[in-house]
């Protein structure tokens, strides 16, 4: 996990709390944080949204993981669902996590450019806070390499934020790893670690929540937004 920058947890979720975790999911799929194109494909502030999400995060074995990386500090701080459907397929280019919410803007230095999305505002913050992160993914449904996996550059994440043209070269010179991930498994994620995912081959429902850790506190006064 260390040099890679992302380790996948099998099994790791048992059936009772992959059944926590969809019940918690359909109270709020008819609310303001969700974004749809025609069904259900993704949803912000999920901590906010889904309270139950929340309390799962905090618990067993889910903290056990985060804290196996970042130290007994760590905690949930944001939380996303995305939904990727035969209806709503779509692909995902060569990226780094850049972006976290925050209760409210403040200037400070390091912190830049900012945005507000679903009244919410982001910011991307230097890149020794995303270093203080690791995002766990929660998979409810079978994400085989024809199905969206998601795909890593492995250790990527030591080189700090990168530029599109370094991210492009690095694209063409590193074996690309897919992360091929069944049902109850959870895939720990570094932000900076460079990864994607395609359209699906075979499109089938892949639900995966991602619920991002931090260890350390923001600095000049700004928050987190769900912690």
């Amino acid at each position: 996990m260390k040099d890679l920058g992302f380790a996948i947890c099998p099994s790791a979720i048992d059936p009772s709390l992959l059944a926590a975790f969809e019940g918690a999911l359909a109270d709020v799929e008819g609310s303001t944080n969700v974004r749809s194109r025609g069904s259900v494909y993704a949803i912000r502030n999920l901590l906010t949204a889904a309270p139950a999400v929340r309390k799962l995060a905090e618990a067993e074995p889910l903290i056990a993981l985060a804290r196996s990386v970042l130290g007994d500090t760590a905690r949930p701080v944001r939380g996303l669902l995305f939904d990727k459907r035969p209806e709503a397929n779509w692909l995902v280019p060569w990226h780094q996590d850049l972006t976290i919410c925050v209760k409210e803007r403040r200037e400070i230095e390091g912190f830049g450019p900012w945005s507000v999305k679903a009244g919410v505002v982001h910011v991307q913050p230097p890149a020794r806070v995303l270093e203080e992160m690791v995002a766990l993914r929660i998979h409810l449904d079978d994400a085989p390499a024809d199905n969206g996996a998601l795909r890593v550059l492995p250790g990527t994440h030591l080189l700090g934020r990168l530029s599109p043209a370094k991210i492009t070269t690095l694209a063409k010179e590193i074996q690309v790893e897919t992360c091929a991930s069944p049902r109850g498994s959870v895939l720990i994620l570094r932000p900076l670690l460079l990864h994607a995912s395609s359209a699906s081959a075979k499109p089938a429902r892949r639900r995966v929540i991602h619920i991002e850790y931090s260890s350390g506190a923001l600095p000049g006064g700004l928050h987190w937004h769900e912690d």
